[in-house]
């Protein structure tokens, strides 16, 4: 890899750590003022409505001028919903700016690696990018909730510039506060970010026929055979990776006793198997054999309906580890085993999918494009499944249930997606069988 792709890492770790740290201060906010239950997870769907409602333009966008280029100005952006949601604005409105600003950052990001790299060393560079990413998801949901901890935020309101009042008076306020200086680093090294050369065609400007060619391209991955598998499981992954993010927060809270800043904690294991098995995938899955990991997608959805079946009082409170100020005990050990899991296989299976479908992408289309495409796929699948889990939170449908049948559900559409590509390979080797014939 060149140095190009490691300021390119660098300035998505950033930029990723203060996405996940505010969601946490953002959901604090919520908590501030006493928001009902089944608000906190529209946060990431009012997040991710920008990937689906700009879908037709962001590709353009990021095709219009150097990447890096793209990218400083969509940090920019999260950087004043930050500002928005810091001096009074609704936290659910605030977070929408930070989506828009993540939906136009995202083509460029990927995009790039595909002006970057040759086909062979984009698992590879998925797999990194994935993993740090991931590495940032950690982080920064750590430091999420150790930012609004007690500890730490009453630090961080104490500390007050002589004659100047801030107006920042609660935890969830200073933890954005910090945040804000996390996009500041992020958009820094995006200005580090050089030129890679590469120029597509004027991009159009007239929104009907941004549109027009944004269903071409839709069409054009979904009709691909290899394209169709890979966006399925992709869009099937992100969706459920959303919604697993708000289940493990309320399964904290309701079978391991957890309050928010514990939760957030919690969320962060579960990430760092994602990383380990992204790099895992990376330094094992050639491109070739990409789509072999699919059966791990039906095993991780069976054991994330084990979580369901297990509560902290099953086991006794014994303090088993002291990791500095923090101590494992016995009965949550299950729960951070279960997560690890769930996360090892997640990241496994989606790295080698992400690497296929940009490769297909940049094949048929352009880079921007293709990721366009993908988001908007993506995204469609986070505000169902976010959707449906607000509907479930609302009803007070037990958490146990929302847990066994968000599993089955994973599980059972991987099968079809499976079952879809063995169909996909039956008619290619009957065609090519077709076409030897006639030779």
């Amino acid at each position: 890899m060149n140095r190009s792709f490691y300021i390119i890492m660098a300035a998505q770790f950033f930029s990723s750590l203060a996405d996940n740290a505010l969601l946490i201060a953002a959901i604090a906010l919520l908590a501030q003022l006493h928001a009902p239950a089944w608000m906190t997870p529209l946060l990431k769907l009012f997040f991710v409505l920008s990937y689906v409602v700009l879908a037709a333009f962001v590709g353009a966008f990021a095709d219009s001028r150097p990447k890096g280029n793209v990218m400083f100005i969509t940090n920019t952006i999260k950087f004043v919903g930050c500002v928005i949601m810091l001096f009074g604005s609704h936290p659910l409105l605030a977070y929408a700016i930070v989506g828009l600003g993540a939906a136009a950052y995202s083509p460029a990001k990927y995009g790039i690696l595909t002006e970057l790299l040759p086909p062979e060393k984009l698992v590879a560079a998925n797999g990194w990018i994935e993993g740090l990413t991931v590495g940032s998801i950690i982080l920064g949901t750590v430091l999420g909730g150790v930012l609004i901890s007690s500890t730490v935020s009453e630090s961080l309101l104490a500390w007050d510039m002589p004659s100047l009042e801030t107006g920042i008076d609660t935890p969830a306020e200073s933890a954005i506060m910090i945040i804000m200086m996390i996009y500041i680093i992020a958009a820094l090294i995006n200005l580090k970010i050089p030129d890679t050369g590469a120029r597509y065609v004027a991009q159009k400007a007239n929104p009907i026929e941004l549109i027009k060619d944004f269903s071409v391209c839709f069409k054009t991955l979904w009709n691909d055979r290899l394209g169709q598998i890979s966006l399925a499981v992709t869009t099937l992954f992100w969706g459920a990776g959303a919604t697993l993010q708000f289940i493990v927060i309320k399964w904290a809270q309701v079978a391991l006793h957890m309050n928010l800043s514990q939760g957030a904690i919690l969320q962060a294991i579960s990430a760092v198997g994602v990383a380990g098995g992204a790099v895992w995938a990376a330094s094992r899955v050639p491109l070739r054999n990409s789509l072999n990991v699919l059966p791990y997608g039906i095993i991780m959805g069976l054991v994330v309906c084990v979580m369901a079946a297990y509560n902290s009082d099953m086991l006794p409170n014994t303090t088993i580890m002291t990791i500095g100020k923090m101590q494992v005990s016995l009965n949550l050990l299950p729960a951070y085993i279960l997560l690890i899991i769930v996360g090892w296989l997640a990241g496994y299976f989606v790295v080698p999918m992400n690497a296929l479908l940009q490769h297909r992408g940049h094949v048929l289309m352009s880079a921007g494009h293709s990721i366009a495409v993908q988001n908007f796929n993506e995204n469609i699948s986070v505000l169902m499944m976010l959707a449906i889990y607000s509907l479930l939170i609302w009803f007070d449908v037990p958490i146990a249930y929302v847990i066994t049948g968000f599993g089955l559900a994973v599980s059972g559409l991987m099968w079809l997606v499976i079952k879809r590509h063995a169909r996909n390979q039956a008619e290619y080797d009957s065609m090519h069988l077709i076409g030897e014939h006639k030779h």
